[in-house]
């Protein structure tokens, strides 16, 4: 059974950074693509961006291109997502998500397991 748990969300001025960070346990972590979505309130959750399985390869939303990196640590299981710049719209509970592939999709489907999230609240 795999297991992800979110850590580092928190409450931020705009302008300002957080570093997420997803622990994985379980199954092979190392084979797996692997990306964060997020979900504001009363919308639908959303790609936020995604790291194939090696690291060399990562997709970003036109949303978040240029002040959000993701990155993974394969020998910790673990991945990240460096947030800067942020913005009161980036605002939403993020989630972090394993594929059965190791190439990254956009799409919320393409995700056999999930986290509990953790949340971003960017004040104005």
């Amino acid at each position: 059974q795999v297991q992800l748990v979110e850590s580092g969300g928190g409450l931020v001025q705009a302008g300002g950074s957080l570093r997420l960070s997803c622990a994985v346990s379980g199954r092979t972590f190392d084979r797996a693509a692997m990306a964060w979505f997020r979900q504001a309130p009363g919308k639908e959750r959303e790609f936020v961006g995604g790291i194939n399985w090696s690291g060399g390869d990562t997709k970003y939303a036109d949303s978040v291109k240029g002040r959000f990196t993701i990155s993974r640590d394969n020998p910790k299981k673990s991945m990240y997502l460096q947030m800067n710049s942020l913005k009161p719209e980036d605002t939403a509970v993020y989630y972090c998500a394993t594929a059965v592939v190791t190439f990254v999709m956009v799409t919320a489907n393409g995700y056999i397991s999930w986290g509990q999230g953790t949340q971003v609240t960017v004040s104005s």
